[in-house]
């Protein structure tokens, strides 16, 4: 087979290890995210524990990039310390080791079954978590068929003349092949991925264990940079975790790299082929910095935070907001469509100050600081005024001269400015009272209470942002969308009230402590929602998708004739 053949092939099949890698961990997030992050928020205790909950999760999501991630968004929350969140990388990159471990056997046998199964959930069901378990399972099936496609790939490799040089020059030039396999690594963005296609090298003969352990070291290393790239922009609290873990991880694969110059290895000793070896001492490396590195995760928190200090305080966001130049162009008031487009932008950055203030909620329900709930409350004041501008602004167009369909407009968007005026009250005197209240008893949701108020708000904040999408593109299925929405909240609030009930009725400590703090911010975030949904009715009143009175059909059937 020609070379270009065999790298197409070769390529093909790495992209299709990506992908389907990626098509697993996006299925067990879309599952279960809320449980997951559940999971990750309950890591705050011992360091052991901290690490037993990454091992879950990076098994589950199939990356420890992913729970890095994770982790760096809950410090920068200060939900999760410093120390805390290395424990937890570390127990994720063992759990990534576990996936290779597992990926690793020969499991081709299971590619038809596993996406004939995984297909027909995903095709055939409408449930969500059916959906998403169908996509976890053509997931691993593809994982499993790349494998065997790389292992067909790299098979006429093993007659190639240019390999034994290429190979002879990196066992002599160690750190080349380290700094490469890291470098594969950190641009594929998936450890599990760089990993399993050196393994698969290995068993086919075409990469010598020796050179393979210079691989799987570089590719640990590459691992933990992925993290740290990604977070280079995010707040310090959040870049701490990747660096710490990038210490460890780093300055544990260099020792270990040196030491393989100094001494023989007993490679034989963790299987009877190359490739089963390299899965073997992958594993034992990362269980071996588990077990040495959680010791000094305190050490290592101290020397992140003298690398990445405290930034000077940021100017406070709420003076930011204010100081933004209005949308309202008073040049333009002498032509109503100019000045209602104006008004439309200026609704829509209002729309933008709620929804920055309702966002955090959760995580001020969690370990919100006094300051960080009264910068949150400040907010509503810049909603205030916009609320008055946008209304004294419209008021005064309607003086001029105006279409009756440009009348309508204005009428809609005072409306519409009236209700997320409303929606910031609500964020404002009762979700962050609630949260603040929290705080100051010391009290916390049950597990159950807590994914219900979450999936609550991530539903809540997806309807916000279709709501204000619907006020710019007057899109009417994105419209019939926000009014199916509605209905579907109504009924995830009297689920999540009966459920609460039956809580109380067991017993359950946290949920009587909590009780009216919980069904409270149920029901506020239910009105929020109902209060965005509102931007849709005028489309659709308009283009007579939405009956004025629901009561319209019942009337004129009670005002028929009774037959005789």
């Amino acid at each position: 087979m020609q070379f270009s053949l065999i790298l197409l092939h070769l390529a093909g099949a790495v992209i299709l290890l990506l992908w389907a890698v990626r098509m697993v961990r996006t299925g067990v997030e879309l599952a279960c995210g809320p449980a997951l992050r559940d999971a990750l928020r309950q890591a705050r205790g011992a360091r052991i524990k901290s690490a037993g909950v990454g091992t879950v999760l990076a098994v589950l999501l199939q990356s420890s990039t992913a729970v890095a991630m994770l982790a760096a968004g809950f410090a920068a929350s200060g939900m999760v310390s410093v120390s805390a969140g290395l424990a937890i990388l570390l127990g994720a990159d063992l759990g990534s080791a576990l996936v290779v471990q597992v990926l690793s056997f020969d499991l081709s046998w299971l590619v038809p079954a596993l996406i004939l199964i995984g297909g027909a959930m995903f095709l055939m069901f409408e449930a969500r978590g059916i959906k998403q378990g169908g996509r976890i399972l053509m997931g691993i099936a593809f994982v499993l068929l790349s494998l065997h496609m790389i292992g067909e790939a790299t098979a006429p490799m093993r007659q190639s003349t240019l390999l034994p040089l290429v190979i002879s020059y990196l066992r002599a030039d160690y750190f080349t092949a380290f700094a490469a396999a890291a470098l594969f690594t950190w641009l594929i963005h998936s450890s599990v991925a760089a990993i399993l296609l050196f393994v698969t090298l290995a068993a086919q003969g075409v990469l010598p264990v020796e050179v393979g352990l210079f691989f799987i070291l570089g590719a640990n290393c590459g691992g933990a940079l992925i993290a740290v790239w990604l977070t280079r922009g995010e707040p310090v609290e959040a870049r701490r975790i990747p660096l710490g873990n990038l210490i460890f991880r780093g300055t544990a694969a260099l020792a270990a790299l040196f030491a393989l110059q100094e001494m023989a290895f007993p490679t034989h000793l963790f299987g009877a082929t190359e490739g089963r070896q390299l899965v073997n001492l992958h594993l034992a490396f990362n269980l071996a910095l588990v077990i040495c590195c959680l010791p000094f995760a305190g050490l290592v928190e101290r020397l992140v935070t003298l690398l990445v200090g405290d930034k000077p305080p940021a100017k406070d966001s709420t003076d930011l907001m204010s100081r933004r130049a209005s949308a309202l162009d008073r040049s333009v008031m002498r032509t109503p469509r100019l000045a209602l487009a104006s008004a439309t932008r200026e609704l829509l950055r209002m729309g933008e100050v709620v929804e920055v203030m309702l966002g955090p909620v959760m995580d001020f329900f969690d370990a919100g600081t006094a300051d960080q709930i009264r910068q949150a409350r400040k907010l509503d004041d810049e909603v205030n005024r916009a609320h008055t501008d946008i209304k004294l602004y419209i008021a005064e167009v309607n003086r001029g001269s105006m279409t009756a369909a440009e009348a309508r407009r204005g009428i809609e968007l005072t409306d519409f400015a009236i209700n997320l005026e409303r929606a910031g009250d609500i964020v404002a005197k009762n979700l962050l009272v609630l949260a603040g209240e929290l705080r100051d008893k010391n009290l916390r949701f049950s597990r159950d209470g807590w994914g219900e108020l979450g999936g609550l708000h991530s539903r809540v904040m997806a309807n916000m942002q279709l709501a204000l999408n619907v006020l710019v593109s007057g899109d009417l299925d994105s419209a019939r969308q926000l009014v199916v929405e509605k209905e579907r909240m109504r009924k995830l609030e009297r689920m999540s009230h009966d459920r609460h009930l039956k809580r109380l009725q067991s017993g359950m400590p946290q949920s009587i402590d909590t009780s009216d703090i919980h069904l409270e911010a149920v029901r506020a975030l239910k009105e929020i929602n109902s209060l965005m949904a509102s931007v849709a009715y005028p489309l659709l009143t308009q283009s007579g998708d939405l009956l004025e009175s629901r009561l319209a059909t019942r009337a004129a059937d009670a005002m028929a004739p009774v037959p005789a």
